[in-house]
């Protein structure tokens, strides 16, 4: 099925976005609550711990109900749904787009572009192990099956979702839609059984119990770090923009949302009319509120709805590292295209790195419970970040800033307090998600600082000033012919210039003889699938430039690219191709061999830089070591490749001072 009728609000197109966008919030009620009424420590008279539980209280329940209402009408309808949906960059969403859109207006709007992709992939460490624990865990509630080990089992399952991603997921990608909204029917169906016995419940809908229990529940505003989890999803479904578009997403939210709250409220009204002033230990309200001839097929199904959310979430992780390598916010790394679905990706790094965070979380934490303190810490830095791009996205399309002021203040006050309620999980498990956030952030800034550092001292220099010279060595037959198509990669953006270092190859080194000089500059464009080049002539036959724009979803196959574009110019008759060196071996048709120079640079020891410079760059040659090389990176053939070395000189070491003896 194409992307543009993915994009058209249809039935079809309502049911695609259920299974792919909506897969992290869809989990969620398997752990809020039970989150929520597990939070502290209950201890006898004399002061030893018992268990980890909560009294069960009208107060409790009806404030944590509000708040859970409040924050996804606030967070996910208003901000993600109404409003950052609206910043789409030719329809991709996610924090790389919305800083594309807003990067010209402030440099340092990098900084939360980086934090917020950062959190994003951290956060795909934590979700699959704590969706598809506290849905495996509802085992535990089957008395013939509370025996059976739950770890390996998670384990097992995180490693298969994981192993399968290098195949694709177009065929299972099919049962996506389906599963997911029986999923959320089976989510509506069991919260109103319950809640149709408690109707008086619905008054939760006032903000005034949430705030009730905020500010004069004993310890009631640290329980935001557990109601946050209800939308740790959002972020993600910005991310996922692309895949279904702006109206399927908005019309299929109203049916989910009602699905997601009919359930919160159906285990509130559980947890009122069983255990109302009593205490509740290792017990998730999800599950108590499933019939007991329909406990085993609801796990069947929470547990396939959480390799869905599981799915999208590490689908959406290698949409943003494909974003940030275009960004120049991340190494060059090897993606594939496993199916014939445009814009399906996988980045086999970036999958086996998630894997083994997901088998460490696993390891470390066991339990779900135990991974909700991890849960949720590193998600809000990325709010904070989409928020703060937000505000310049809105100041250059000209919204009322009355509103833009009113509605980021609402943002900035809403997802300040969850910072502040999550620094109470931090040593309990938010450092890990913190640290990975930090690592990646490190990455992001090495890459994009030593671009800086680099782009400073490039030397280029005009091309018609070397025509002259290129024109007799083409036709110097006292030297041998290194190729008859030269081809080098440049990345000048002046179609009349070119790095110095390059004509250094050709010239200063072993003389390169070639019938014909390309100089080739690969642009990345904004647009996702852009697929353009243009021909410049500096010569009408021994110079060519040829410069390309890729949008940044598409793999650059330069090789294939390139000779596709020299046949075209042969067949309209735009250069004359044929060999000047008679051969009765060359057909009519032979255009010669090519050869593409990629030049390969290090860090030259004449270099006299800051403490902070050279462990920037130090750092940047470390990682590129271990990035993917320009042949690959542009899918060059072996054959007709060569790698050359240059050396980086950033700043030249001051003059030894030599003394002469006679």
């Amino acid at each position: 099925m194409s992307k543009s009728h993915h994009h058209a609000l249809s039935f079809a197109g309502l049911i695609i976005t259920v299974g792919i966008i909506f897969g992290d919030l869809g989990t969620s009620p398997l752990y809020v609550l039970k989150a929520i009424t597990n939070a502290e420590p209950v201890r006898d008279i004399s002061g030893h711990l018992i268990e980890r539980g909560k009294l069960i209280t009208d107060r409790l329940i009806l404030g944590a109900l509000s708040c859970i209402f409040w924050t996804l009408t606030l967070q996910t309808t208003v901000k993600y749904v109404i409003i950052t949906l609206r910043a789409d960059n030719k329809g991709e969403g996610g924090i790389f787009s919305l800083y594309t859109l807003v990067r010209r207006q402030k440099k340092w709007l990098v900084i939360p572009a980086m934090i917020g992709g950062a959190a994003l992939l951290a956060d795909g460490i934590i979700t699959p192990p704590i969706s598809i624990s506290s849905a495996i865990e509802g085992l535990s509630f089957i008395p013939s099956m509370k025996h059976i080990p739950i770890t390996p089992i998670v384990a097992g399952t995180i490693v298969l979702i994981f192993v399968i991603q290098q195949f694709g997921t177009k065929f299972i990608g099919r049962f996506f839609g389906p599963v997911m909204t029986i999923w959320f029917l089976m989510l509506g169906t069991i919260g109103f059984s319950w809640f149709i016995k408690d109707p008086t419940i619905i008054k939760a809908l006032n903000p005034y119990y949430a705030y009730d229990l905020l500010v004069n529940y004993p310890k009631g505003f640290w329980l935001l770090g557990a109601v946050f989890l209800c939308t740790t999803g959002a972020e993600a479904l910005y991310s996922d923009l692309g895949h279904c578009g702006r109206e399927n997403i908005r019309v299929s939210w109203i049916f989910v949302k009602c699905m997601l709250i009919l359930n919160y409220f159906g285990q509130g009204a559980y947890l009122l009319g069983k255990h109302s002033n009593q205490y509740i230990f290792e017990e998730n309200p999800f599950y108590m509120i499933v019939p007991e001839w329909f406990k085993l097929p609801a796990i069947i199904i929470a547990t396939a709805a959480a390799i869905i959310a599981s799915q999208a979430l590490i689908s959406g992780a290698f949409t943003l590292i494909n974003e940030a390598i275009h960004l120049n916010l991340w190494p060059r790394v090897k993606v594939n295209f496993p199916s014939d679905i445009k814009g399906q990706l996988y980045v086999p790094s970036i999958n086996w790195f998630l894997m083994l965070g997901c088998l460490g979380v696993v390891w470390i934490f066991k339990k779900s419970e135990n991974m909700e303190a991890a849960y949720g810490l590193s998600i809000v830095l990325a709010m904070i970040s989409t928020s703060l791009l937000l505000i310049f996205y809105m100041a250059k399309k000209h919204w009322n800033p009355v509103f833009r002021y009113v509605m980021i203040a609402v943002f900035f006050f809403v997802e300040g307090g969850f910072v502040i309620a999550q620094i109470d999980k931090f040593p309990e498990g938010g450092y890990m998600t913190l640290m990975i956030a930090m690592l990646l952030i490190a990455v992001m800034y090495i890459i994009y600082k030593s671009k800086i550092i680099r782009n400073s001292i490039v030397d280029f220099v005009k091309i018609k000033s070397y025509l002259p010279i290129l024109q007799k060595l083409s036709v110097d037959d006292q030297i041998p012919t290194y190729a008859t198509h030269l081809v080098y990669l440049t990345s000048a953006e002046r179609i009349d210039e070119v790095e110095s270092k390059v004509f250094y190859s050709i010239l200063e080194q072993q003389p390169k003889r070639a019938e014909r000089y390309w100089f080739v500059h690969v642009q990345t464009s904004d647009e996702p699938y852009t697929k353009e080049y243009k021909v410049t002539k500096h010569d009408e036959n021994d110079l060519i430039r040829i410069d390309f724009k890729l949008g940044f979803r598409i793999q650059p196959k330069l090789d294939t690219m390139f000779k596709q574009i020299v046949e075209e110019l042969v067949q309209n008759n735009e250069i004359e191709i044929r060999s000047r060196y008679a051969c009765e071996y060359h057909h009519s048709d032979h255009i010669g061999d090519f050869k593409f120079i990629v030049i390969r640079k290090f860090l030259s020891n004449d270099n006299e830089l800051s403490w902070f410079h050279k462990l920037i760059m130090n750092a940047y040659f470390f990682i590129k070591g271990r990035a993917l090389s320009e042949k690959n990176e542009f899918g060059l053939d072996p054959s007709s490749f060569v790698e050359e070395t240059f050396p980086y000189v950033l700043s030249k070491a001051a003059p030894v001072n030599l003394k002469r003896r006679e």
